[in-house]
C-alpha cells in the first residue's frame, strides 16, 4: 500500500505564500513523475503541476504558471509545492499522488485564502 502524507496548508492572505510538502513512502518514489492536485467541496478534483522523474521537466494548468513551483527530492522521497501570490481561487484541498496511473489518495492539506 502507497503512502503520501501531504502537509503545509494553512490560512493564508491574499498575495501571500506557502509551502507544501509530501511524503511518499512504500513507493519507488524516484522512478515516477508525481503530481499536485486539488478540490473544492462540489468540484471536481484539477490537475495544478507535474514533475518528472528526475526534475528535468515541469508543467502547471494556466491559472497557476508564474505563481506555483513544483519541485522534488529523491533522495528524500519528498515532494514540494511553493505557491506564491496566492488568491482567494486557490482555496482548496491539496493532494499529491503518481502522475499516471494514480494510487490510493491521502487525507490532503487544506489552503485556505482569505482576507
Amino acid at each position: 500500500q502507497v503512502q503520501f502524507v501531504e502537509s503545509g496548508g494553512g490560512l493564508v492572505q491574499p498575495g501571500g505564500s506557502l509551502r507544501l510538502s509530501c511524503a511518499v513512502s512504500r513507493f519507488p518514489f524516484s522512478l515516477n513523475a508525481m503530481s499536485w492536485y486539488r478540490q473544492v467541496p462540489g468540484k471536481e478534483r484539477e490537475l495544478v503541476a507535474t514533475i518528472s522523474a528526475n526534475a528535468g521537466t515541469t508543467n502547471y494548468r494556466d491559472s497557476v504558471k508564474g505563481r506555483f513551483g513544483i519541485s522534488r527530492d529523491n533522495a528524500k522521497s519528498m515532494m514540494y509545492l511553493q505557491m506564491n501570490s496566492l488568491t482567494p481561487e486557490d482555496t482548496a484541498v491539496y493532494y499529491c499522488n503518481r502522475a499516471l496511473p494514480f494510487n490510493s489518495w491521502g487525507q490532503g492539506t487544506q489552503v485556505t485564502v482569505s482576507s
